[in-house]
């Protein structure tokens, strides 16, 4: 079996920092990859043991390539997430000057989040997309199309780049959540500070039907940290919505929720229950502890079974 992880590079990104806080991964094999779904179809085909996606930003949000693809492949389970403070730097061929850059080379996300320092420092910049935040970067060393990139600081420490700006982002407390993917199978324990994700469609286009999905939820004492809605693709009006639940499934009150959703869903894709990042304990209401639907349960067996009360 493949020990080898796969993430999206060249070597200097985001997501290779996210990578390096999984004690799992250290020492093993890791493979660079240029976009999600390669990275994707390195876990379905077995080439890696598990695959390191960036799923949500505090300033862009969802990240709809990573959604799409969760959604669309099968057999996929999130066992963890990550965070990694996000800062950029604009960095160019040794000798340039600031005044000189006319074009930039920045992956969209990147571009956004630095965008009103560009156009504050350089208003009349040009823009060309990347694949990536260090491969912005390292198309300086190919090609003369852009005079400068937007990337990671870290890449002063993998290639010879002048640094002509420092800390560019628009916010600077910007982070990016990652989520490590493997093959449907055990999944990690619950640990009191858990979350599950869900991908789920309305049964139909009509008043109310969202919030009858919302209330799978709310009825059950159950929080949620994300919902996003993504089309389907195959008509307007159409969409399926992505989920982040407080809790873990073995949790009976996200037990419930997930059932409520079954019934009402005529697809749902489960993603995984997993360790959150930042490690807060997930808080309920009493009434909705484990004891409280376990009792609830024993009660209806005895009224059927004829049990005494």
């Amino acid at each position: 079996m493949s020990e080898t992880y796969s993430y999206l590079g060249p070597s200097g990104t985001f997501t290779e920092a996210a990578l390096a806080q999984v004690p799992e991964a250290a020492g093993k094999p890791w493979r660079s990859v240029n976009n999600v779904g390669e990275a994707l179809d390195d876990v379905v085909s077995g080439r890696s043991v598990a695959a390191m996606i960036a799923i949500e930003n505090s300033i862009e949000g969802g990240v709809s390539a990573t959604q799409d693809a969760l959604a669309s492949i099968p057999g996929l389970r999130i066992v963890g997430e990550y965070l990694v403070h996000v800062q950029f730097v604009l960095v160019a061929r040794p000798g340039t000057r600031l005044e000189d850059v006319r074009v930039v080379n920045a992956h969209p996300v990147a571009y956004a989040q630095t965008r009103t320092w560009l156009d504050t420092h350089l208003p009349t910049h040009g823009h060309i997309p990347a694949t990536s935040n260090v491969a912005a970067a390292l198309n300086l060393l190919e090609n003369d199309l852009a005079d400068a990139a937007v990337a990671p600081p870290q890449i002063v420490q993998h290639h010879d780049f002048e640094v002509l700006a420092s800390g560019i982002a628009d916010n600077a407390h910007a982070v990016t959540r990652f989520v490590l993917v493997s093959r449907g199978g055990a999944m990690p324990g619950p640990t009191g500070a858990d979350k599950t994700s869900i991908i789920a469609e309305l049964p139909e286009d009509r008043s109310g039907a969202l919030l009858e999905l919302l209330e799978q939820f709310s009825t059950r004492g159950v929080n949620l940290s994300l919902l996003q809605s993504r089309p389907i693709g195959d008509a307007l009006g159409r969409y399926r919505f992505v989920i982040d639940a407080d809790g873990h499934i073995t949790d009976e009150r996200v037990a419930d929720a997930l059932l409520g959703v079954r019934r009402f869903s005529p697809k749902i894709v489960f993603l995984g229950s997993y360790p959150r990042a930042d490690k807060a304990q997930v808080q309920y209401v009493p009434r909705y502890d484990n004891e409280v639907f376990i009792e609830a349960r024993d009660w209806l067996r005895g009224l059927i079974t004829g049990e005494p009360e």
